[in-house]
């Protein structure tokens, strides 16, 4: 692959691909760019701009992450590939049972019953504590000085911030969401574009991680007040369930695609979704993008993929069938005779029997970063514990109430999860970090990047702001504004349901970063979609 050959995007973007030496970040905030470069700047390495990043953008992009939330992380560096899992599990004493005696048949999407144990601090600190060159007290004072004195709203923040607020003020109508409004609509509204928002609860809580190396969170002051906020409502979170927990160190997961490997954190996360799509797909030779037969094949694999990621995918001890019986040549070769030239209904297969906020960072010395970040479904529960400004996640709403299905509700277990980070090697050598946020848009996103930047050879900004197709169930499939009619008549031939989408941020939010080895040089896209920037230095 030639990182350069697409100088100019054929896709219509205000961006061109960016190019830089001594080091890159790309994320959906401008702010939260900037903050990771001036890291790099003080002498931190990839790894330290990553952490501030993330922290800063749970300051200034709230409406996807928080300090309550997961985060997951692919890390090249030393000249491997690390994956770490910063999510967290379930309570320990929550059941199928106890949700039903409180008259629910499935998880709510609100309140404390979907929370579980926040991850990302204790994320944060594990990257710092094996990777980092900079103390995390250096590392977390952009998004600490960002919460303090404050920072303006970008537009596309400023509509999803509102959005959120409008649900919220429809939905959220008890005490316990009080703390909430009070946060994140301090004057009885959501605060506009270009408004100044601060929160020196959050700033005072991420000094406490900072200076306690986030064990504040877990065993301290902060973990006392999310475990009474919790009592006083009837939650399931207790001191116990946040003092077992740390994130936890696992080996990615990859598949070979036409000499290219492609690497995903292996389950919990939905990243084996792509990898089985990728396999399927692999065997066919596209010669165009734009072409009807080409995203025909790339919906019906991802639609099979799906069907078996929802049917398997949950905490790996729980699985009922393993990633390697999902991704073997066996089973692979079985799903891909299922498709055909008309849209399928997915159903899940047996190999036995044959929304989130998205950054990558690099530095001048080979050091890379894909790192995600959630509190899932905007701001998650809708719980921000007082005197914090902690907004806690809602993941656990994946959860199936269904005794018989792999990811099934149980005290201690940590759900299907939706983020997923990914990477690019060739024959043993990092290309570089890339994602796509956004709900189960998520594998759809890696898939298309992976091809548009694999198979049609599109540097990272026009792999980015190609057009994007989303299977949402069934034979549906959106398609942006953009996509080209021809197409669309195409794949309505073919039996798909297409329904063009008016709204862009339903298709994704994506960043990448790929390096030349022979130069050393970066190149960098960012998601057009939204309000994000490269910074580059």
């Amino acid at each position: 692959m030639d990182l350069f050959k697409a100088q100019v995007s054929p896709y219509t973007s205000v961006r061109q691909a960016t190019y830089a030496r001594n080091g890159m970040v790309a994320t959906s905030q401008p702010l939260a760019s900037q903050a990771g470069i001036d890291i790099l700047k003080m002498g931190g390495n990839a790894i330290d701009a990553a952490i501030a990043t993330a922290a800063c953008l749970t300051v200034v992009e709230p409406t996807t992450n928080g300090i309550g939330g997961d985060a997951f992380a692919l890390v090249w560096t030393k000249g491997n590939l690390y994956g770490l899992n910063g999510s967290g599990p379930s309570p320990k004493n929550i059941s199928i049972e106890a949700v039903k005696e409180r008259g629910y048949e499935k998880v709510p999407k609100y309140g404390w019953v979907p929370v579980t144990v926040p991850g990302a601090p204790s994320a944060w600190a594990e990257l710092s504590n094996r990777f980092g060159k900079l103390p995390l007290s250096t590392v977390l004072e952009p998004a600490i000085r960002y919460a303090e004195e404050g920072f303006p709203l970008s537009p596309v923040l400023a509509k999803f911030w509102n959005r959120s607020y409008q649900i919220f003020k429809e939905n959220l109508k008890e005490e316990m969401y009080n703390h909430w409004f009070e946060t994140f609509a301090p004057h009885g509204r959501a605060p506009k574009t270009g408004e100044i928002w601060q929160s020196k609860d959050h700033a005072k809580t991420l000094r406490s991680i900072a200076e306690s190396n986030a064990e504040s969170f877990y065993r301290g002051e902060l973990a006392e007040k999310i475990a009474r906020y919790s009592k006083e409502h009837d939650g399931f979170l207790t001191t116990d369930d946040l003092a077992e927990y740390k994130a936890e160190w696992v080996e990615p997961i990859h598949v070979n695609y036409k000499g290219y490997d492609v690497w995903e954190i292996p389950p919990n996360g939905q990243g084996l979704i792509t990898l089985q799509a990728l396999n399927i797909l692999k065997e066919y030779n596209f010669s165009e993008r734009d072409h009807v037969d080409t995203i025909h094949k790339q919906i019906e694999a991802m639609k099979l993929a799906f069907a078996d990621g929802f049917n398997y995918i949950t905490e790996d001890k729980w699985m009922t069938r393993s990633v390697e019986e999902l991704l073997s040549e066996t089973y692979v070769k079985e799903r891909r005779k299922l498709i055909t030239d008309n849209a399928m209904m997915p159903e899940a297969g047996d190999p036995r029997a044959s929304g989130t906020v998205y950054l990558a960072t690099a530095d001048g010395e080979g050091n890379m970063v894909s790192f995600i970040q959630s509190n899932y479904m905007g701001f998650g529960s809708g719980l921000v514990v007082p005197g914090t400004g902690i907004a806690l996640q809602n993941r656990g709403y994946d959860f199936s109430m269904d005794s018989n299905h792999s990811n099934r509700l149980a005290g201690g277990k940590k759900s299907f999860n939706t983020i997923i980070p990914g990477f690019m090697s060739k024959n043993g050598v990092p290309l570089g970090p890339f994602g796509v946020m956004g709900g189960f848009m998520q594998p759809q996103g890696h898939l298309q990047v992976v091809m548009n930047t694999v198979d049609f050879q599109l540097n990272p900004q026009a792999a980015l702001d190609a057009p994007r197709w989303q299977w949402i169930k069934e034979k549906q499939v959106d398609v942006e504004h953009n996509f080209a009619h021809h197409l669309a008549q195409g794949l309505a031939d073919k039996g798909h349901n297409i329904r063009i989408a008016l709204e862009p941020n339903s298709f994704g939010r994506g960043q990448i970063i790929w390096r030349d080895p022979s130069t050393g040089v970066l190149v960098g896209g960012t998601e057009s979609r939204t309000d994000g920037i490269v910074a580059a230095w």
